[in-house]
């Protein structure tokens, strides 16, 4: 029993210890990882998935928790990608659209052929910070997201 819990603790700190190199936001999307992961997710499906390489991958693309680091990060737009013969099967973010759009001017809708449902995060420049598919995401989820992560700068 003993020889069992020193092959678990030498894998978990396989796991905790020290993080793959970052991988890019592409490389990332493309592995399945995308929006905001934070490292204690990764740390947490472990409890769940035994593929070390899964958890390894997840960790290059994982950013750090810290106290209240995620909370200070604010995106002055986004853009809102789905395709639109898609749509059928998202109706929370139908009804976003449709109804709760206009409430938030510096949120754009694009429709992209085959994409999924995702929030585009934009700086003060317009360009591309952050990606975070909504594929499951419920309606006030989306508002809620909004409310506290995008606030337009003061100078647009």
């Amino acid at each position: 029993m003993g020889l069992i819990y020193a092959a678990l603790l030498c894998f978990l700190v396989g796991v905790y210890g020290a993080r793959s190199e970052q991988l890019s936001t592409k490389e990332c999307e493309n592995l399945g990882f995308s929006g905001l992961a934070l490292c204690s997710d990764c740390r947490t499906l472990v409890e769940y998935v035994k593929d070390q390489e899964l958890v390894s991958e997840c960790l290059s693309c994982c950013t750090e928790d810290s106290d209240d680091a995620m909370s200070k990060v604010v995106y002055s737009g986004a853009i809102l990608e789905v395709c639109m013969r898609k749509l059928v099967f998202y109706p929370e973010v139908v009804g976003f659209i449709e109804e709760e759009k206009d409430k938030f001017p510096y949120v754009k809708v694009q429709y992209a052929y085959n994409s999924p449902p995702k929030l585009i995060m934009l700086d003060d420049h317009g360009e591309h910070k952050e990606t975070i598919r909504i594929d499951n995401w419920k309606r006030e989820h989306i508002l809620q997201f909004l409310k506290e992560k995008v606030k337009p700068s003061s100078d647009s």
